[in-house]
């Protein structure tokens, strides 16, 4: 499979960023009209974490807060897995697994380079099936070879 730097590679360019100091209200509407489910938090150059929809459901609709007064920084996630770009997109796979996550950060060393979805991945074993199944067909067809002879 390819790796990280190949599928931010794929990704359009960022235009889902909000400031930490907005309010969620703007954050939930900024997420309706781009159709996405997260989004980065960043002042000018500096990166702060995502915003997405399980954190408002979790962060405020459970805790009883407004989003007409509270701000994406009180309610961000900030603590997600990180990726590196020469990882793979298996290691991501992995990753999305062990921590039950939707999104990984990636990182070029302390430079934020953008958020790997598990749509993202998802999307990278459609369109590379062919040598995930032929790979299997092979092993299966080897397998079985080996119980034969």
């Amino acid at each position: 499979m390819r790796s990280v730097a190949n599928i931010l590679q794929n990704k359009q360019a960022a235009f889902n960023i909000i400031d930490p100091d907005a309010k969620v209200i703007e954050g939930l509407l900024l997420m309706n009209s781009v159709n996405l489910s997260y989004l980065i938090v960043k002042k000018e150059a500096q990166f702060f974490g995502i915003f997405s929809e399980r954190d408002y459901s979790r962060n405020v609709v459970l805790k009883g807060l407004h989003s007409a007064t509270c701000t994406i920084k009180e309610v961000m996630s900030t603590s997600l897995p990180i990726v590196a770009m020469q990882d793979t997109a298996e290691k991501c796979m992995e990753l999305f697994n062990a921590h039950k996550t939707r999104y990984l950060l990636a990182f070029n060393e302390q430079e934020f380079k953008g958020v790997i979805t598990i749509n993202d991945i998802l999307r990278e074993a459609i369109e590379n099936k062919e040598m995930v199944f032929d790979k299997l067909m092979l092993q299966e067809f080897a397998d079985t070879q080996d119980k034969i002879f």
